[in-house]
């Protein structure tokens, strides 16, 4: 068993190579794909989540293991992630990664996927709710599929999210401002949520006609990081339904409450990057790409980290 550090992963994966990877997984490989809704396990100091996947065709094997800590103070030690990718005739581990790496960066990934399909043409200004690992994951990843001139970042500390501003501005070359949660939604025309937040981040009264947004930090039937007013103003796309239906507070809450229905999430990803649902139909739609994570998403990006290891 060949065993990758995270600084292997690091070294070895290619943003631009992972975005393409899992946008062909969900075109072709998705339908396949055995990927039973992931085990979650409340733990006394937080959450501890099992998440196979096997691809009947491509004959891939893996599994994840996930633990999402509740106490720590620090934003970049939350997550801690392993992966096993399987020999799928013996089930005897091939590969041990380090993999929380690999988490922050196949899930900005898929969210570039989302904002490539679903994002206006003119998007220029992203906004980060957020000042951890998946933010700076999904600002490096992000401006990878879009033209992005200006980037804003709001976090729970204004000490932090401007030490952290001025660490991207640095590392991106560009112009990166720590503002307030209100200009921060209402000014940006992507905007991806990445918190650990159970509540709200803003009112969704504020979006702009033409928003996209990435709602991807809430993972619990009860959290959630955008409110109804979102919801009912977007046309909601999930990276998969059944974990969506699962897992995402986000649009749980609300069909619980009786505001939308099952019906108004209108595609899951593979119906969006196959093309047989419409994500975006004019330029005054507000999107919205709720993802709690799918198991396809780790295999995958396993598989390419093997492929550049071998």
């Amino acid at each position: 068993m060949n065993t990758l550090t995270e600084d292997d992963v690091r070294r070895l994966l290619n943003p631009e190579r992972v975005i393409i990877a899992l946008e062909d997984a969900f075109r072709r490989r998705y339908p396949a794909t055995l990927m039973p809704v992931r085990t979650q396990m409340n733990l006394a100091n937080g959450v501890f989540i099992i998440m196979p996947c096997y691809d009947r065709e491509g004959r891939g094997l893996g599994m994840k293991l996930v633990m999402v800590s509740d106490n720590s103070s620090n934003p970049d030690q939350k997550l801690h992630a392993t992966y096993l990718l399987l020999d799928p005739e013996t089930g005897q581990p091939k590969h041990l990664i380090s993999a929380t790496y690999l988490t922050e960066l196949r899930t900005a990934a898929v969210s570039a996927v989302a904002t490539k399909f679903l994002a206006r043409e003119d998007a220029k200004v992203l906004g980060i709710f957020g000042a951890g690992r998946q933010a700076r994951a999904h600002l490096q990843v992000l401006r990878l599929v879009k033209n992005f001139e200006h980037f804003l970042i709001s976090g729970l500390d204004p000490g932090r999210s401007r030490e952290f501003a001025q660490q991207m501005a640095e590392e991106l070359g560009g112009k990166v401002e720590s503002v307030y949660s209100r200009t921060c939604a209402a000014e940006s025309d992507v905007l991806c949520t990445c918190t650990t937040s159970k509540t709200p981040l803003f009112d969704g009264h504020l979006l702009r006609p033409g928003t996209h947004v990435n709602a991807i930090g809430a993972f619990q039937p009860h959290t959630r990081e955008v409110d109804d007013t979102t919801v009912q103003r977007a046309r909601v796309i999930v990276d998969t339904y059944e974990g969506a239906l699962a897992e995402a507070g986000d649009l749980l809450i609300p069909i619980s409450n009786g505001l939308i229905t099952r019906k108004h999430i209108i595609a899951d990803l593979h119906e969006l990057v196959s093309g047989k649902k419409a994500g975006r139909t004019k330029a005054t739609d507000i999107t919205l790409f709720k993802s709690v994570g799918c198991a396809l998403e780790d295999l995958v990006t396993a598989e390419l980290l093997q492929q550049e290891a071998n």
